[in-house]
């Protein structure tokens, strides 16, 4: 066996569980780490420009790649940036690896500089967290955090590690295997379960799927059609679930949830059955679950039992990967059609379209922008958002139809996502062209992280939807709160400007007419690029379920919003 120091042990051990990229940024407690860093050139660091942008590129590097993220800090303050990003990873379910250092152990609860108790900050929001105190015990926790990361339902795990412990010497001896005690994620589905769902799903004359963000993490996304296909069942997706399906294929009825669809919301509201597969009913997708459809049949496929009968209560809950579960439902019946449920859908699809409609005119509008981006690019690009109304139309409007194009914060709604994880998404995969869209707002909280790009050499090409405000929060203000509008008009720099001083292409666009030459000369750019679409000032996402309300009152315009009941 052979002794190294503990910062040696790290990062030989980063090389073990296949991490390649480490997103982070020095300090005084990690600087044993970064001394042994050069003796270690398979594992490349990449400097962010402040911890949560590390934390969102370690996402959206997982994101893009299906592979385990890695972010570091140093102590205090570094760590607890790392914060929004951890709650991120666990809300959305994303395989990552958070290290820190931290104070020396003799100095650990003495207040010392740049002390802060990461590991109780941060245990609600992950799946597991270590304080390491020997540089023996490094490689195994490492190895078990890797393994916790990336397999049931994935999510991020942190391991602390103080400045002294990276200085200590020990043996290196990685674990054969990783075997933790209580730790047995399930993979094919109680066979019981599975019998009962089939006869469930024989039965039914209107069922529906709802896929999810699992669909894509468990790589279903060919058994999830297979089963549609066989079984004639509409696939709905929640908004992280978008890419599990074609578009364009004929049972793809595309968003449900707040801004979803009228067809979608409907559709969920008047099924016999529906089959939720890898989603966690959550209240964006499902509005108000009282009233979500109370005589419909309810199948929950999801690997993390936790997640069965929290918000929607389970006629058959199965737990386990919805990957193998889906097969084990495929093998159960004969072929099905549901020709009358599926016009029914078709209908209503026909009769409400307008609502999810590009507006026509001469208008600078985000749906025209990005639905052009969309057609510019394909579906090979990969789609970066932030958090907002140009993330909802970016769901509407452009035709994510293959898993892991579309990378953006779901459940904890992170406002200055779309950088970083561009910057993330961009390392993972070089090979494809990534377009982030940005919104005014969340672009402001975390645009430093261009100079990354710079530094790295990643062709980032960031469509800046400039309205001059913050745009749903606005729209809330507008119709919830007659049109009291605070703290909702943002001052702008010139954007064009900050391109500049950050010796990057910058294009302004202010007309219509001028949208697609400037998307083509972005993407013929071989660097990064900032473009500054000058969007109308006021517009607002429809359709929409208003918060507390259930699917079936989705509303499409602003008078149906104010009608009385």
């Amino acid at each position: 066996m052979t002794k190294m120091m503990g910062a040696d042990i790290v990062l030989e051990s980063l090389k073990r569980v296949g991490i390649d990229t480490v997103f982070g940024y020095p300090g005084g407690v990690v600087l044993p780490l970064y001394d042994r860093w050069p003796s270690h050139p398979e594992v490349r660091h990449i400097l962010a420009r402040h911890e949560q942008g590390a934390g969102h590129a370690a996402e959206g590097y997982a994101k893009a790649s299906g592979k385990l993220g890695c972010a570091l800090a140093t102590s205090g303050p570094g760590a607890t940036n790392l914060v929004t990003a951890i709650t991120d990873a666990m809300m959305d379910s994303i395989p990552t690896l958070f290290l820190t250092g931290n104070v020396a152990r003799e100095l650990l609860g003495r207040d010392g500089f740049q002390e802060a108790d990461i590991t109780g900050i941060t245990m609600p929001i992950t799946k597991h967290n270590y304080l390491v105190m020997r540089a023996e015990d490094i490689a195994p926790a490492i190895a078990e955090a890797a393994y916790i990361a990336t397999t049931g339902r994935p999510g991020p795990v942190h391991v602390d590690i103080p400045k002294d412990v990276f200085l200590e010497e020990a043996e290196f001896e990685w674990p054969a295997e990783v075997s933790i005690r209580g730790y047995r994620p399930a993979h094919r589905g109680n066979p019981a379960q599975v019998k009962r769902a089939a006869e469930l799903i024989r039965r039914s004359e209107r069922p529906i799927i709802i896929a999810g963000h699992g669909i894509i993490q468990a790589n279903a996304t060919e058994e999830l059609v297979e089963f549609a296909e066989k079984s004639g069942t509409p696939v709905l997706n929640t908004l992280l679930g978008l890419g599990s399906i074609p578009q364009d294929h004929t049972l793809s009825y595309g968003m449900l949830g707040m801004h979803g669809s009228y067809w979608a919301n409907h559709a969920t509201s008047n099924a016999d059955l529906i089959l939720g597969l890898g989603m966690r009913m959550d209240d964006r997708a499902l509005g108000r679950f009282a009233d979500l459809n109370p005589t419909a049949k309810v199948i929950h496929v999801d690997i993390d039992p936790a997640e069965h009968n929290k918000n929607i209560a389970a006629t058959v809950p199965i737990v386990g990967d919805v990957r193998e579960v889906l097969s084990q439902l495929v093998a159960e019946f004969e072929p099905i059609s549901h020709p009358e449920w599926i016009r029914w859908i078709d209908d209503l699809q026909s009769e409400h379209r307008e609502s999810f409609s590009i507006p026509a005119g001469t208008e600078m509008t985000m749906q025209h922008i990005e639905s052009r981006i969309a057609s510019k690019v394909g579906r090979e690009a990969v789609i970066v958002t932030g958090v907002g109304q140009h993330q909802m139309w970016a769901a509407q409007h452009m035709d994510i139809s293959r898993p892991r194009q579309l990378i953006t914060s779901g459940g904890l709604g992170t406002m200055g996502f779309e950088v970083p994880a561009a910057v993330g998404a961009a390392v993972a995969q070089p090979d494809r062209s990534v377009w982030t869209i940005c919104g005014d707002g969340g672009f402001q909280m975390t645009f430093q992280e261009i100079a990354t790009m710079v530094d790295e050499r990643l062709p980032v090409k960031m469509a800046l939807m400039n309205n001059g405000f913050l745009g749903m929060v606005r729209q809330w203000q507008e119709l919830f709160y007659d049109d009291n509008y605070v703290s909702v008009s943002i001052s702008q720099p010139d954007f064009l400007k900050i391109a500049e001083a950050y010796g990057i292409k910058g294009i302004r666009v202010s007309d219509q007419s001028e949208v697609d030459a400037a998307i083509e000369e972005a993407e013929a750019h071989d660097g990064p690029v900032l473009l500054d679409f000058q969007v109308i000032p006021e517009d607002n996402v429809w359709p929409m379920v208003p918060a507390g309300a259930a699917l079936n009152e989705t509303v499409e315009s602003p008078a149906e919003l104010q009608a009385p009941a």
